[in-house]
């Protein structure tokens, strides 16, 4: 049965895929992909839609992954990169980067953009363990804080030299600019999603609490710097190339946990498969609702996240009451 369900959400995330590729501005029927006289439609495909829709998958899986480890290294159901501080770090990272060397390559802008990402996290985790936490629901407020207070340090640079519009164009989650050649970081987020899978059970026993895990004879601060640095290279991956992706470490996770539950050997595919089948959905929302102009899967993101958001704490008080 467990090997069925795969089989058929397997085959949704294809059939989702296939969906993508075909939709858009661009006419690429099958009938002229087939009859092999359309040279445009070819281009479109191999040069736009299929790298898009790569892009898509990585991107969705890349960050429902993240935000699954964030939430087993702080204990929280409400954390995920967008709520800690770490997207932001990214876009901060970034900024520096145009400021300073804007001719470095787009493999060195991520490594840049990555410590940038650790730094925040790493930040965002220290600040946990120095104030008191009454309710679960401080964490995330403690880590939207500390992401305003990036982003408000890179918006006054970004003003005050004006970049304000090409950091835009770097921040923005919007997969529409993306071609053959300038989307393949995202393959490094699917090899670290597969390093995450095979560290899955040392991920769950330390989200059981450091006492917890070095009991059971596991390296709790190993680990720990194990998880970030996933979390930020997959992170600076995703905002290098596509922009802030919101919220996919937030809802998949929590629906991927009410249905199957934590232990991450078990959930951590189906976390990656929702993430990237979430991501296609949204994607293609944003190319039909105003078509032929697109609206950026971030923000289409953000507003089913932040209502997703908003259920998770109704939820909770209402489970309190």
């Amino acid at each position: 049965m467990p090997a069925l369900k795969y089989i058929v959400t397997l085959s949704a995330l294809v059939l989702l895929s296939v969906a993508s590729v075909l939709i858009g501005v661009s006419d690429l029927s099958l009938s002229s992909l087939l009859s092999g006289e359309n040279a445009t439609a070819r281009l479109v495909l191999f040069e736009v839609r299929i790298p898009r829709t790569l892009a898509l998958v990585f991107a969705g899986a890349g960050m429902a992954v993240c935000g699954t480890i964030m939430q087993m290294l702080a204990r929280n159901r409400f954390v995920e990169p967008s709520t800690a501080g770490t997207v932001e770090s990214a876009g901060l990272g970034i900024l520096a980067v145009l400021l300073l060397a804007p001719e470095l390559p787009v493999s060195v802008k991520m490594l840049v953009a990555t410590a940038f990402a650790l730094a925040g996290t790493s930040l965002f985790l220290l600040i946990l363990t120095r104030i008191p936490l009454r309710s679960p629901l401080m964490v995330p407020l403690v880590g939207i804080m500390l992401g305003g207070i990036i982003n408000a340090i890179t918006t006054f640079f970004a003003y005050r030299y004006d970049m304000l519009q090409s950091l835009g164009a770097w921040t923005t989650g919007d997969f529409s600019a993306v071609l053959r050649g300038r989307y393949e970081l995202l393959w490094l987020s699917l090899g670290l999603t597969a390093l995450a899978y095979a560290a899955a059970d040392r991920f769950t026993v330390i989200g059981m609490g450091e006492a917890f895990a070095t009991n059971l004879g596991v390296n709790y601060g190993r680990v720990l710097a194990f998880g970030l640095v996933i979390v930020s290279m997959v992170t600076a991956a995703v905002v290098v190339t596509v922009g802030m992706v919101p919220f996919i470490g937030l809802i998949v996770p929590n629906l991927v946990a009410m249905t199957i539950g934590d232990q991450l050997r078990r959930s951590l595919p189906w976390i990656a498969i929702s993430g990237a089948g979430l991501v296609l959905i949204c994607d293609m929302i944003g190319r039909l609702v105003i078509a032929p102009f697109e609206v950026p899967v971030g923000t289409v993101l953000g507003m089913l996240g932040s209502a997703f958001f908003l259920y998770l704490v109704l939820r909770r008080r209402s489970r309190a009451a």
